[in-house]
């Protein structure tokens, strides 16, 4: 085929497209808004309208931030798997008494915290299950004692659940409780605890789980105090196109209000351990999202969030890293982070999550011809990769991480972070 019969094909392409989904997809080029209606419509998109979709979301992705692929040098810390929820899709949490329940206590956190700034890591991610019997004013302490210990460290922590998990325990209002993690140093929000924020289908997949007005009003109430945050999806499970939509469209009326939000994070159900897959009670529920339900998420968000919120993460821990590198050809500009411990997706089944190493960012983000760019927490660019010709971190340079950081399996072996043994001295005390 001459490249002139290719330049045809290619025009016949996207001449093909559903007369519905040109309209949505040239309107989205000018600049305008999709409607909660068309990108249900997106959403349902298969076959050449689907390839055209991807294609729309990466020249908006090109318009709106260029050829930069971001990324940054986190740790996660989950310091407890003990929940008193028992969401259904969450392989992750523990009973009080359960003999995998951990906690762990807060010097081994400010040590592994220590231990990231060391490395390079600018940044730590604190979230963990919602622990009974812990101090009211937990999470304000762990925020002081790491600031103390690393003060460099930017704080990304808590979900929105522990907020108004912390804030009940104390008997104060979430804005009282937002305000004194902001003074213990928390830097930013995981937006996560989201998953779906239509309340038929969180009553579905997690009874009990913070109703979506309450999710939106604490996230509302943190941009206003100064905090950013994230903001994620969790899809592949029960819902449809429009919970989707409406979700998008929640996440973008939030952002025209309080311009809050740094990066939008989708992430597919990860079923392998869910507790709701095995049961089997929940009427059309899925074994997770297919590659191409990734790859429209990818581009359907970035087709109806780019104005407002420039920021697509792929998520190399549910897609692996070798989908989420094709995700970049889908709207997305974001990497992560590499996390070095990751315990929730771990726990559910995801293969990956232990550590991704900056020089792997750097390698997949330059096979596709993009530049990669460390940044903070909070989008500022730290450094910048034009070439491959550069000095290995000091975390490209650690061997048999799971050995070296330890592993979610073996951390629940431990005896030594056992929660029953904190809950039983908490009690006597």
């Amino acid at each position: 085929m001459t490249l002139a019969h290719l330049r045809e094909s290619l025009d016949s392409l996207f001449s093909a497209v559903t007369p519905e989904i040109g309209r949505v997809l040239d309107r989205a080029l000018a600049g305008e808004e999709v409607t909660v209606d068309e990108a249900a419509q997106l959403f349902d998109a298969s076959g050449t309208d689907l390839v055209v979709i991807t294609a729309v979301a990466d020249q908006l992705r090109k318009n709106s931030v260029g050829d930069r692929v971001t990324y940054v040098v986190n740790r996660n810390i989950n310091f407890t798997n003990v929940c008193v929820k028992a969401c259904g899709f969450c392989a992750f949490s523990r009973g009080h008494l359960a003999e995998q329940g951990y906690f762990l206590p807060l010097e081994e956190v400010v040590r592994r915290a220590r231990e990231a700034w060391e490395l390079g890591a600018t940044e730590i991610c604190v979230q963990a299950g919602l622990a009974p019997g812990i101090d009211a004013w937990h999470y304000v302490k762990l925020c002081q004692a790491l600031k103390e210990a690393a003060p460099g460290l930017h704080i990304h922590g808590f979900s929105p659940e522990e907020v108004l998990y912390g804030s009940t325990l104390a008997q104060v209002s979430i804005r009282d409780y937002l305000s004194a993690l902001k003074e213990a140093g928390v830097g930013s929000l995981p937006g996560t605890s989201a998953e779906i924020l239509v309340d038929e289908v969180r009553d579905e997949i997690a009874p009990g789980r913070i109703p979506t007005a309450k999710w939106i009003e604490l996230i509302q109430t943190a941009h206003e105090l100064g905090i950013p945050t994230t903001s994620t999806i969790m899809y592949g499970h029960i819902e449809t196109s429009r919970h989707k939509a409406v979700h998008l469209s929640i996440l973008r009326d939030i952002q025209k209000r309080t311009g809050g939000i740094t990066e939008f994070v989708p992430l597919s159900f990860v079923y392998e351990e869910a507790p709701i897959y095995h049961r089997k009670k929940i009427r059309g529920l899925r074994s997770g999202a297919t590659g191409a339900e990734v790859m429209k998420m990818y581009a359907v968000s970035r087709i109806v969030l780019n104005r407002w919120i420039p920021n697509l993460q792929v998520s190399w821990v549910k897609e692996g890293p070798k989908l989420s590198q094709i995700g970049l050809m889908a709207g997305a500009n974001d990497f992560g982070g590499t996390l070095i411990n990751e315990s929730i997706s771990t726990a559910a089944g995801a293969s990956y999550g232990q550590l991704m190493k900056p020089v792997e960012f750097r390698q997949l983000i330059h096979e596709m011809g993009r530049v990669p760019v460390e940044r903070s927490t909070t989008y500022q660019t730290l450094r910048v990769f034009e070439s491959e010709e550069i000095p290995p971190d000091p975390l490209d340079q650690v061997d048999n991480p799971k050995e070296r950081f330890g592993s979610y399996q073996e951390l629940v072996r431990l005896k030594d972070y056992r929660f029953k043994d904190f809950y039983r001295s908490r009690k006597d005390s």
